[in-house]
């Protein structure tokens, strides 16, 4: 593994803090699904092979890192929050709910978070927001690929719920095929049907 990808949490540790989580969150961008955040503690400089960025990796390699990761990591912790809340907080709120759901789950407290380029406002643990950090730090990185493993598996099992739309394939993305299924059968009960994106008329088909 690159040293680099481990200099965030060595000015973590260079500070004093010993145990620290990479948070992110994956799901934002969907017009169906929830937002699914991660928070991995590791080893600061452990081995984690194929660890990356997870948008360069396919999924197969995902679920490869993701079961190392779970195996070699401190402590892994996922907080889902469903397209209901995102309807109701909205996709900011939405995101600190997941970041703060998955830091508030670990087994293990951490003393220090990295977050993927946001804050978590009102935390009381310090903090850094590193920008582009699922791409240059290690235990963020860790975060990103767990979230999506967890949230992909959930849009598979979606996809058996509510067959037609291709959610396994796309995932709750704005494909042109996923668009096209919502003209032809109408929004399912897991898309974000009160997001600004999902409602204009090109999805719908409705005439404005």
């Amino acid at each position: 593994m690159r040293p680099k990808l481990w200099k965030f949490e060595r000015m973590a540790a260079d500070m004093g803090y010993q145990v620290v989580a990479g948070v992110d969150e994956v799901g934002m961008g969907p017009l169906a699904g929830p937002v699914v955040g991660g928070a991995v503690v590791l080893k600061i400089g452990d081995r984690i092979p194929g660890l990356n960025d997870s948008k360069l990796m396919t999924a197969e390699e995902r679920e490869r890192v993701d079961k190392i990761i779970r195996r070699r990591a401190v402590a892994v912790s996922l907080c889902a929050v469903d397209h209901t809340q995102i309807g109701r907080l909205g996709l900011y709120k939405a995101r600190i709910l997941a970041h703060a759901g998955a830091v508030a789950g670990l087994a293990v407290k951490p003393e220090y978070l990295l977050i993927d380029a946001f804050d978590i406002p009102d935390t009381p643990l310090p903090q850094m927001a590193v920008v582009r950090g699922d791409k240059i730090c290690a235990s963020i990185m860790a975060a990103s690929i767990v979230a999506k493993v967890a949230r992909d598996a959930t849009m598979v099992e979606y996809d058996r719920l509510y067959p037609g739309y291709g959610f396994a394939d796309h995932k709750g993305y704005a494909t042109p095929s996923h668009r096209a299924a919502i003209r032809r059968l109408g929004p399912s009960p897991i898309h974000r049907t009160s997001w600004a994106p999902f409602r204009v008329s090109e999805l719908v088909g409705i005439e404005s």
